[in-house]
């Protein structure tokens, strides 16, 4: 009768491979930079920042913005984390005239092309993102913008 052994107890065991991300204090330190910048330019904005898969790690929404920047605000993050790339990137793309496609194309409905989310990176690899929502994509980008620059490298 055959005498049969563990395939397992042959392999290596691969190391653990560890994901950087945000933190909880460095996405609330995101939003409180946000917030007070917004408050100084007396506008009101929706912001989500979000871990490297896009899931929501904080938000704020300040008194007076519209409600549908709260869902949008939170997909630009997600849109901007799942990508590794700003979402007016993906918006360019998908309103190219020659080699512009229905933003269908990335297979979920949340991804968005307005400008407004931005990826936070340290050493290399994204390990977030964050969103603003309510002003223009200009303006929205620029605040997001402001909120990386206090994590990224």
């Amino acid at each position: 009768m055959p005498v049969y052994t563990s395939v397992s107890s042959f392999r290596a065991t691969p190391p653990m491979k560890s994901n950087p991300t945000l933190d909880y204090a460095e996405a609330q330190k995101i939003v409180t930079c946000i917030v007070e910048k917004a408050t100084s330019i007396q506008k009101a904005v929706a912001i989500a920042v979000v871990d490297p898969h896009g899931e929501l790690i904080a938000f704020a929404r300040m008194d007076g913005v519209a409600l549908p920047s709260i869902n949008i605000a939170i997909n630009k993050a997600w849109t901007a984390a799942r990508t590794g790339k700003p979402t007016r990137e993906i918006g360019e793309k998908v309103r190219h005239p020659e080699r512009g496609h229905d933003i269908a194309y990335y297979g979920d409905p949340r991804f968005v092309g307005w400008g407004g989310g931005i990826p936070v990176r340290k050493n290399g690899e994204v390990i977030g993102a964050v969103a603003v929502s309510g002003l223009s994509s200009a303006e929205d980008a620029d605040l997001a913008n402001f909120g990386a620059a206090m994590i990224s490298d």
